[in-house]
């Protein structure tokens, strides 16, 4: 990530084109990325200030997403880009300290390198989990992971561009033990979003970085 210039203000974050109209097109894009796994949606969102720690498709989500009665976590080197008081300016969005508190939690894939324990629901309330939001370097149509379950023909590649992506991939991979909990994730990079819910299975191919262990059963 680019190194953040502390003269960036709260003022100086798009918020979104039209709160009603844009917002809800970004809520259908984001919902369609879910139902279709791995497919790629650019969504559209004003050149964010030079040097904030986050993808503009991924503060498009949380503009979208998020709101009074939300709680997010920041991973502390996003934070470093003034994000905090930028979400709280145009969402009202509650920030948490604690990771099993948030209904939503922008990371970096190498976030999931530490022992942080995100809310995966219970069997009764599966809803009540952490989305992921992750910022990453780029996210692309690829053979290092390859994504098959409900909403994918088959199956549907994909690459990530990101340090720490074998940690990232890998949590995913673990919802299978606990569907229907489990962390449902949104990956942006620049414009560009896609989706890996819950009910997706993982496999990653002898391309895939560090060569991943199998898909957990």
């Amino acid at each position: 990530m680019t190194q953040f210039d502390d003269s960036v203000r709260v003022h100086d974050w798009p918020a979104l084109n039209d709160a009603v109209h844009h917002g809800q097109q970004v809520f259908r894009q984001l919902l369609g990325a879910m139902a279709e796994p791995g497919s790629l949606v650019e969504l559209d969102m004003a050149v964010l200030p030079d040097g904030v720690g986050i993808p503009s498709a991924a503060w498009a989500a949380v503009l979208t997403l998020c709101d009074l009665d939300t709680r997010i976590w920041i991973d502390a080197r996003i934070e470093a880009s003034g994000l905090e008081a930028a979400i709280a300016f145009h969402t009202g969005a509650r920030v948490t300290q604690v990771a099993e508190e948030a209904d939503f939690a922008l990371i970096l894939p190498s976030t999931l390198e530490e022992p942080l324990f995100f809310a995966e629901g219970t069997d009764a309330y599966p809803d009540r989990s952490t989305t992921l939001i992750v910022a990453v370097e780029s996210v692309e149509a690829g053979e290092d992971w390859q994504l098959s379950g409900p909403g994918i023909p088959d199956r549907r590649g994909l690459h990530i561009g990101a340090d720490g992506v074998t940690a990232l991939m890998q949590r995913l991979m673990a919802n299978r033990t606990s569907f229907p909990c489990g962390l449902d994730a949104f990956i942006a990079a620049g414009s560009r979003m896609t989706a890996i819910p819950r009910s997706t299975a993982i496999m990653p191919s002898v391309n895939a970085p560090q060569h991943a262990e199998e898909e957990v059963a």
